[in-house]
């Protein structure tokens, strides 16, 4: 009689153990309840938003369609001062001027100049120059912003930043940070001193005084 050998059937992964795929636990990423925060660093207010998107590195960048140098006469213009009226640069014709362009008000580094700008006035018009501050503001954040610090001179809003861009100041941060530049015109409206520094404004005030206390 044949006799039979019965082998038990096997199948290759069978010798080896079985492992169930483990399945992460969720994580859940806590969002702040507020939809949105700020906070100001010198010039820039900076918004943060869970609904904002990602920019790209294009989007920082400005548009600068012309750049004043010493010793050319700046692009005119009119615009509108903290009590809504306008006021054309040629105004000042006759007298030196100094323009300076800071990133907003209310803002640490901006308030600063200001102040500065407003405690050295008297020796500005001593030296015979007005002092004109220029932003992005509009007139009544200009308004709140000179009577808050009893502000003699002039404020002038660039909604926009056109003229900003016409006279080619320069932006801080890959363009994300309005740059803050302070020109000297003489009387005949021709640039003498660019002056530019973000981050120590108050050294603005210190230059254009001593340029114009030698000129």
């Amino acid at each position: 009689m044949a006799a039979s050998l019965n082998l038990p059937k096997h199948t290759l992964p069978s010798f080896l153990p079985t492992q169930t795929p483990r399945t992460p636990p969720s994580q859940s990423l806590a969002i702040p309840s507020k939809s949105s925060s700020q906070s100001q660093f010198y010039g820039l207010r900076f918004s943060f938003s869970s609904n904002l998107p990602i920019p790209s590195s294009t989007s920082f960048k400005t548009s600068i369609s012309a750049k004043v140098s010493k010793g050319q006469a700046p692009p005119s213009f009119t615009l509108k001062d903290q009590e809504g009226r306008n006021v054309s640069l040629s105004k000042f014709k006759g007298k030196p001027v100094v323009v300076y362009f800071y990133p907003a008000d209310e803002t640490p580094g901006c308030t600063k100049q200001a102040c500065a700008f407003r405690d050295s006035y008297e020796k500005f018009k001593k030296a015979g120059a007005e002092v004109i501050g220029i932003s992005g503001d509009d007139s009544s954040s200009h308004k709140a912003f000179a009577k808050k610090y009893r502000l003699p001179y002039t404020l002038l809003s660039d909604e926009g930043n056109k003229v900003r861009k016409e006279w080619g100041v320069p932006a801080d941060f890959f363009g994300s940070l309005p740059g803050r530049q302070t020109y000297v015109l003489d009387k005949n409206g021709v640039v003498q001193l660019i002056y530019n520094n973000q981050f120590q404004p108050e050294k603005h005030i210190d230059e254009t005084l001593k340029f114009l206390q030698s000129s």
